[in-house]
């Protein structure tokens, strides 16, 4: 039994499912109807997760190593210590953190909700007459909805009428392979969802065919509803990033445990007192330990995801934001994508005639115009198939459906056929949808043929190639019908040509008539169509997207090719390639699949179009180019993309035209089906993986800063083994190592990156050479802070001695994060200036750092004093090491 506690909507007919329901399945429901039902029902979504107890949030904030170490060092700081505003800091500092943590927490579920609005899934349904689209938690019980290959189901529903519909439903009840569905109904009451073939059900896929079904159950009271609290949310991604980090991390703990426990052991070898030794040890703690790393690098990567966002790519895995930047190829397939997937007919061709249409777009304003002298012909048989065997609808020049049926649709308009009073006047006795494996549809309906003998025509759209080759006959405009004999087939495929050349997308249409008395509905067409009369080819246009050649011009510059992946004839888009600007050879799917693996691999790369192709080859594809090293990102928008878009290491699918299988497949989702957009996705994904390496490897630097003063000073017994408080090591971390990460984490991206080639996807964080660079960072900092604290404890008292030894070490990181920035460029030019993030926090650091030895109230909590312009200066100098050492480097890498 239905776990919703249904009234068995599978084992009644569809007849008494919609008068129970009280629904016209022609009509649907009224807005008014809809309204009161979507009260009494309530939305069709799933209940959300329930918040997590406040206290247990609070609570979960302290499993955070780092937030240990604050309260113990707190604590200890009070008791034994006494240093009561020291402690209160510390345990102040773990609870701002806490309400941080908290914070962000609800800014990424505030984020995470605003992607999931931008994906809403819609339905097209049946009301007040009209076939209309409609967000999916707006359906309501009752609703009349069609589905086609690529959808979701949006809600529960018993089927009305379906051609070879097959729905995956493994999410539901596990079955790994497509349902075959029916409306015949199921008698048994307590037959397994998966053999409850008259029905569908909320969340599953629409593999095959198309179907129409009343909605009987939504958002809560649907199958998935009622089982939705025993799913398992998905466990939130970790950028590999994030993961090297994480190791990098533990790397640093283990050393920086090892050199707190030998300056412990030193100091208390030396006879030093416990009070002395702990605070040493809670300084060195507070300022070492980095764990803060990975959380500040997975906020940063949130924050580059709603920058992709705004930009139109709503990216769902936070690894992928990572990812984009090592994008080295993309397959992208041509309409909607690189095209503005706006079709539009514009020729015309029939045997002994040639038409040009007028007009673009949508709008049925527009001529068909001919050859002067020549007879006119009755273009109604040429346009019935582009009425009847289609199933978009075109209102004032909006469309709701397919593109390329559109543009049909407007061109049997534009000849004075319209389609909706048409198909009202032929009803459908069956439908063969269309299929990439056999790449036509047709649709039969009762009619009278030319002498007026009652006939099952069958009208059939589909690729050029694939009606020649099931025709029998060729219907001529002065002649009639004729032999499909070889000469008649040159001449058809030779107008093919003759249109494709030119960029256009060529569709052909044909009929095919049955004994209504022997013709079966229920039969399988295919098998059918084999003495076809071709009718008529239809030459379709859809520009390239304004801006689409710039993008591809951009990729390429930036090292990454660009490959057109399509359906379509190969001449129409070497066509169209030639316009955009991408290199290399067009071939067809059947040229690749001759090619051996080897030959594949060695000709992949001066390959530029692979027309024709199936879904199994756009896979082959995205293997082939991953073996080779390639980091692939690949487009689609139809259900036939879905398992290459998954393939690829960036799966991208179009949200405005794509299927909702495609984009629950794809990685990152085209809020504008712009080819452009990826190309800025790529530029912001190096410019944030640019930034974040800057980021990380300051804090490296800094770390070793760290490490390297505290050990030396406790060996070599300089300020008693504490170059800085408790209380100055936090003060250096929450002002200028956290304004400066700041600036480094959020500021302008090094130049040039986007004329640079791809980065390797294994390219490490710290490679050797750069770890021997942030040791040697580390070790200067370290030997010109702990020479200036030991000059001054000569020179003057202790307090001098700490608050020269907070200035140096804050100049040094200051010094050291502005060489950062970019470590192969001089520090000394305008766009060091200009970056205004890092200029601001960096004006930021020296304030702090200026009020931390001025400003009275500071002085007293700081534990620090004044110092005059002398000591400024040596300080300065001595910081002024690092801007040194960073610019020889600059000039050995240069």
């Amino acid at each position: 039994m239905a776990v919703t506690g249904s009234p068995g909507w599978h084992t009644q007919s569809a007849d008494h499912v919609l008068r129970a329901e009280t629904v016209d399945p022609a009509r649907g429901l009224t807005q008014d109807e809809v309204a009161r039902r979507l009260r009494q029902f309530g939305p069709n979504a799933l209940a959300a997760d329930r918040a997590q107890r406040r206290w247990r949030a609070f609570a979960r904030q302290y499993a955070d190593p780092m937030q240990i170490v604050l309260l113990v060092a707190g604590v200890g700081s009070i008791y034994p210590l006494g240093e009561l505003g020291s402690g209160l800091l510390l345990i102040f500092l773990t609870l701002f953190n806490t309400v941080l943590g908290l914070r962000q927490e609800g800014k990424a579920a505030a984020a995470a909700a605003a992607l999931r609005n931008m994906m809403i899934v819609t339905a097209r349904v049946r009301r007040d007459g009209q076939l209309v689209e409609v967000p999916a938690d707006q359906l309501v019980p009752g609703d009349v909805v069609s589905v086609d290959a690529g959808d979701i189901v949006p809600a529960d529903g018993r089927l009305l009428r379906e051609a070879t519909l097959e729905v995956a439903e493994a999410t539901l009840t596990g079955e790994s392979l497509p349902v075959a569905k029916s409306t015949e109904l199921v008698a048994a009451p307590d037959t397994p969802l998966s053999d409850r073939t008259d029905m569908v059900y909320m969340n599953s896929h629409v593999t095959r065919g198309a179907g129409e079904f009343v909605v009987t159950a939504t958002g809560p009271a649907t199958e998935i509803g009622g089982i939705s609290g025993l799913l398992a949310a998905e466990r939130a991604d970790t950028a590999p990033l994030t993961g090297r980090i994480d190791r990098l991390t533990r790397q640093i703990l283990l050393v920086t445990g090892v050199a707190l426990l030998l300056s412990v052991a030193i100091s208390v070898a030396r006879g030093d007192m416990f009070t002395a030794v702990f605070t040493a040890a809670v300084a060195f703690a507070v300022g070492a330990l980095p764990e803060d790393l990975p959380a500040v690098v997975t906020t940063i990567l949130a924050h580059g995801a709603q920058e992709l966002a705004r930009a139109g790519a709503i990216v769902k895995q936070l690894r992928s934001v990572e990812t984009l930047g090592s994008t080295s190829a993309i397959n992208a397939d041509k309409t909607g994508t690189l095209t503005l997937n706006e079709m539009t007919a514009v020729q015309l061709a029939i045997v002994g005639r040639r038409y040009v249409v007028d007009g673009r777009g949508y709008a049925a304003d527009g001529r068909i115009t001919h050859v002067a002298g020549q007879p006119a012909v009755a273009l109604d048989q040429f346009l019935l198939p582009m009425a009847l065997a289609s199933d978009a609808v075109v209102t004032n020049g909006r469309l709701v459906g397919d593109p390329t049926e559109g543009a049909l649709v407007v061109l049997a308009a534009k000849g004075g056929v319209d389609s909706v009073a048409t198909r009202a006047a032929c009803p459908r006795l069956a439908v063969l949808p269309f299929d990439a494996a056999y790449q036509l549809m047709a649709t039969c309906h009762r009619m009278h043929d030319e002498s007026g003998t009652d006939v099952v025509r069958c009208f059939v759209k589909g690729a050029p190639d694939q009606l020649l080759a099931r025709a029998a006959t060729v219907f001529d405009a002065d002649d009639g019908p004729l032999p499909a004999d070889d000469e008649c087939r040159q001449r058809y495929l030779a107008e093919h040509h003759r249109l494709a050349a030119q960029g256009l997308r060529v569709l052909a249409t044909a009929r095919q008539d049955f004994d209504p008395v022997t013709f079966d509905p229920d039969e399988d067409l295919l098998p059918l169509l084999t003495g076809l009369e071709l009718l008529a080819l239809v030459g379709m246009v859809d520009p390239p997207r304004p801006g689409a050649a710039d993008a591809v011009a951009a990729a390429t510059a930036a090292g990454i090719t660009v490959r057109m992946v399509t359906g379509d004839h190969v001449a129409t888009a070497a066509a169209i390639a030639r316009q955009l600007g991408i290199a290399g050879d067009a071939i067809t799917a059947r040229q690749f699949r001759a090619m051996s693996h080897g030959e594949a691999r060695e000709r992949i790369d001066d390959i530029g179009v692979i027309a024709g192709v199936t879904p199994e080859l756009k896979v082959q594809l995205v293997e082939l180019l991953q073996h080779k090293g390639h980091t692939v990102a690949m487009t689609g928008d139809g259900v036939n993309d879905a398992p290459a878009v998954r393939q690829a290491d960036i799966g991208i699918s179009m949200g405005a035209t794509g299927t909702d299988v495609t984009r629950e497949a794809s990685v990152m989702v085209l809020t504008d089906d712009n080819f452009g957009t990826i190309v800025k996705a790529v530029d912001l994904g190096r410019g944030l993986y640019d930034n974040l390496i800057k980021y990380v490897r300051f804090q490296m630097g800094a770390l070793f800063g760290f490490v390297f003063t505290f050990l030396a000073a406790s060996v070599l017994d300089v300020a008693g083994g504490v170059p800085f408080l408790p209380i100055q090591t936090l003060w250096i971390n929450f002002t200028v190592m956290l304004f400066q990460g700041i600036g480094l984490g959020h500021g302008a991206p090094a130049l040039g990156l986007m004329a640079q080639a791809p980065r390797p996807t294994a390219e490490p964080i710290m490679t050797r050479g750069r770890t021997v660079w942030l040791v040697a960072v580390g070790l200067v900092m370290a030997a010109g802070t702990l020479g200036v604290i030991a000059w001054a404890e000569h020179a003057g008292p202790r307090p001098v001695a700490h608050t020269m030894g907070v200035v140096t070490f804050s100049l040094c990181c200051l010094s050291f994060s502005i060489a950062a920035r970019d470590d192969r460029r001089t520090q000394f030019t305008l766009d060091t200036v200009a970056d205004r993030w890092l200029a601001v926090a960096t004006g930021a650091s020296v304030l702090t750092l200026v009020l931390a030895t001025v400003l009275g109230p500071l002085q007293e909590f700081l534990e620090t004093t004044q110092l005059d312009l002398r000591q400024w200066l040596v300080c300065a100098g001595v910081a002024l090491s690092i801007t040194v050492a960073a610019e020889i480097r600059v000039a050995v890498l240069r």
